[in-house]
């Protein structure tokens, strides 16, 4: 069993790191409430997550015990309004996005999975009696959900999903399979994507329906204090009202799709973050040929160029949460912030893990831990080369998908 206590110097309760990270002074672009809930959330990260992610990372555990704590922060649903849920801005959810991936990308995509995709699912397209039922319990972390889109051969391209829901009387007969569907073994009800007659619809299937299966994935090199599961529906029946009657056609799940990735955008710049910090206190520390590594040029060229990413990264997702807020914001606009933080927090953790050296291949230091769990985020919510075609089609109107 590895260490679960990270080496001095990667704690975020301290102001210091901040005064000589934030170089552009990013922090004066954020009310006095949005920093107040930045100082709780890192707080929450800081007591409840450092100190045991190495252990859950390590044995692939998710913590259901820090679930309703969660809850109780008001981070689950957080930018939705009403049925208990917090109400809280773009930038607030940014921030708690940010905050969590700095301890750890599989504890984000929780609060995501649950508050971006499900709850935002049941927020957007429900019925009034649906909202009322699942989403006070979800916003408490008391009702765990999942959200099923994603197939074995239908990853990219959800319109050649293969599973489908047949009507049958008043209700529905479910059958097919989803891959890679986040908390599905421990959730109690799930948002089921299938094709219909009537095109693609959205589905409430409560996850002890029978007919229902999820099986988590074992041997994950990413994400492993996280669930991914199997799911697939055999003869899986369903009353009338297990559909979701606002969502016709994908544009339905891909509205849910661009509330995750907005996430991402920020979340990964804490990822990068903390890789970041555990690199600079290494190297002010770790002697080498008589002095420290951080007195050498090659060392802070790689500190520098880190530096300079995050502050760019984070000025993107500040940008980005304003309009997000306004009612501006463009789905090729999140693009842009997903495909851009994705590839540089990625880098980012690795140039972090090369200043550590041996070291920094062991559960000690949160810098390979950070890359591996990007593997998974920059694959998820659209690849780089999908977010690459959406920009390309964006500034030559031509579609190059096919």
């Amino acid at each position: 069993m590895s260490n679960n206590t990270e080496p001095a110097g990667t704690s975020r309760t301290g102001t210091g790191s901040d005064q000589l990270s934030d170089v552009l002074n990013l922090d004066a672009l954020l009310s006095e409430d949005e920093l107040n809930l930045r100082r709780t959330v890192r707080r929450f990260v800081d007591e409840r997550i450092r100190p045991n992610i190495a252990t859950w990372y390590e044995d692939a555990v998710f913590p259901t015990e820090i679930v309703q704590e969660m809850g109780a922060l008001g981070l689950l649903g957080m930018h939705l309004e009403g049925y208990g849920c917090p109400g809280r801005s773009a930038v607030e959810y940014g921030i708690a996005a940010m905050e969590l991936e700095a301890g750890d990308s599989g504890l984000r995509t929780f609060v995501s999975v649950q508050g971006s995709l499900a709850m935002s699912a049941i927020h957007k397209w429900g019925s009034e009696e649906q909202k009322q039922h699942y989403l006070p319990g979800m916003a408490k972390g008391e009702i765990i959900g999942c959200f099923g889109l994603t197939e074995p051969t239908a990853g990219s391209d959800p319109s050649s999903m293969a599973t489908f829901a047949r009507r049958d009387g008043d209700g529905w007969v479910l059958n097919g399979s989803k891959r890679w569907i986040g908390l599905a073994s421990i959730a109690q009800i799930a948002v089921i994507w299938a094709q219909t007659d009537d095109g693609v619809r959205g589905f409430l299937v409560p996850t002890d329906t029978p007919g229902f299966t999820a099986t988590p994935i074992q041997g994950k090199l990413s994400m492993r204090a996280s669930i991914q599961c199997e799911l697939s529906f055999e003869d899986l029946r369903l009353p009338g009202e297990a559909l979701l009657p606002g969502a016709k056609g994908l544009r339905a799940p891909f509205a849910c799709l661009n509330e995750a990735r907005y996430g991402i955008i920020w979340g990964t710049m804490g990822a990068a973050r903390d890789s970041y910090e555990a690199a600079l206190a290494y190297s002010l520390q770790r002697q080498q040929f008589n002095k420290p590594l951080a007195a050498y040029q090659i060392t802070q060229q790689k500190l520098v160029d880190m530096l300079l990413e995050i502050q760019k990264g984070t000025l993107l997702a500040i940008h980005t949460g304003r309009m997000k807020d306004a009612g501006t914001l463009e789905p090729v606009q999140i693009s842009v912030g997903k495909l851009n933080n994705c590839r540089e927090a990625i880098k980012i953790c690795r140039d972090a893990r090369a200043i550590l050296g041996g070291n920094g291949i062991t559960l000690d230091y949160s810098p390979l831990r950070h890359a591996n769990n990007l593997e998974s985020v920059r694959t998820y919510e659209g690849t780089d080369e999908v977010h690459t075609l959406i920009l390309g089609n964006h500034i030559t109107g031509i579609p190059a998908f096919r």
